[in-house]
């Protein structure tokens, strides 16, 4: 076996870097992954994640969770309405598709993969900061002064992984598309007329080149992402009257801007907890990745290939990557690790390139203002 009595670390605890740790530990494979959260209880925000067959849910029937995944998971609908707070367009799931990609809470994602591996696999309060090669093994550093040691690394750890420049000069492009992030606690008191325009779908608006998605049913809460072109001067970084920090300045920015929409949509605004302001982002996958590294290294996930949500890849395409690699490293089909990691890379940037192709050309239509999201379905 390739990583017979070779110590692998995964930077990163999120749902890729945890499958990629499962699969190795099935094959008896001595792996630990480093996390820069504080423990296993603190909250991942954003939306749910819906797992695709042949990419996502392929990779969690390989870690034998997919039935789990299926009993977690809740099977959506998809609402579209107008600006104007009327429905054009609902369609509930079916027997025949209810499993086809259903929802799934992130922190529940990330229980379910916890509870598979063995007691103190994931080291909790591990900010990474830095690598080096030192005497034929990677020193991996981490705040605090804290360092730890590995024969092998996989970057896990998201878009600004600091992992990347041993393995690519490519850097992270913003894709002109602002996300605003928000969180309802309570929405069938404080906004219960979006709560019930949602009608237990995730619910779709378009108008104007704007967009906003919301899913009434992400764990205990209401949260949303309110999606336009993002404009010039935060691209420039020069001061706006959206104070990014301010929960009572978001409100008022999206309340403004969206003052001809229904009273509803202004009310979802009012009742939000908490926000996160979101510029999207990509790697391009275009540059060449380096073959002239000093030790084992790659990176999965993000890490190799964020990309804005607008094709519902990113998690898919990561979990793919997982699934991939550790078959390389565990079938004995290849010498050496280096073989089994150059296999899987040339493989990943072929089908990253492609999902990130088809996110690309569905941002540019959503932000076209004859867009309509009912056009998908009808």
């Amino acid at each position: 076996m390739l990583l017979k009595n070779k110590k692998i670390a995964i930077v990163g605890a999120g749902p890729v870097g945890l499958t990629m740790a499962k699969l190795l530990q099935q094959n008896g494979i001595d792996v630990t992954v480093y996390e820069r959260d504080k423990d296993s209880q603190t909250r991942i925000s954003g939306g749910t994640l819906d797992l695709h067959k042949g990419t996502g849910q392929e990779a969690m029937k390989k870690t034998g969770l997919l039935e789990r995944y299926y009993a977690m998971a809740t099977p959506m609908g998809r609402t579209v309405a107008n600006e104007q707070g009327k429905v054009v367009f609902s369609k509930k799931p079916t027997t025949e598709d209810q499993y086809n990609n259903p929802e799934i809470n992130r922190n529940d994602l990330r229980q379910l993969l916890l509870d598979s591996l063995t007691t103190d696999t994931v080291v909790w309060d591990r900010k990474f900061t830095n690598l080096e090669e030192i005497n034929g093994k990677w020193l991996l550093q981490f705040e605090n002064g804290i360092n730890e040691t590995a024969d092998f690394v996989i970057g896990a750890n998201g878009g600004m992984s600091k992992a990347r420049k041993y393995i690519t000069d490519a850097e992270i492009e913003y894709t002109g598309t602002l996300i605003i992030q928000g969180d309802v606690l309570e929405p069938k008191i404080s906004c219960n007329e979006f709560f019930q325009l949602c009608n237990d779908n995730i619910l779709m608006i378009a108008a104007e080149g704007n967009s906003l998605v919301a899913n009434p049913k992400n764990g205990n809460i209401l949260s949303y992402n309110v999606i336009f072109k993002m404009p010039e001067e935060f691209q420039a970084g020069d001061k706006t009257e959206l104070n990014f920090k301010d929960k009572d300045s978001i409100i008022t920015f999206l309340s403004n801007k969206y003052s001809h929409w229904h009273e509803c949509y202004k009310q979802l605004f009012l009742s939000t907890s908490s926000f996160i302001i979101w510029p999207t982002r990509k790697i391009p996958m275009d540059k060449p990745w380096k073959n002239n590294r000093p030790l084992p290294i790659t990176l999965i996930g993000d890490a190799a290939h964020i990309m804005p949500p607008f094709a519902g890849q990113g998690a898919n395409i990561g979990l793919l990557d997982a699934l991939i690699l550790s078959e390389n490293l565990t079938n004995g089909e290849f010498e050496t690790i280096e073989a089994a990691i150059n296999d899987y890379e040339q493989k990943m940037i072929v089908y990253a390139t492609e999902a990130q192709l088809e996110t690309g050309q569905n941002e540019i239509l959503m932000h076209k203002p004859t867009f309509a999201f009912e056009k998908f379905y009808l």
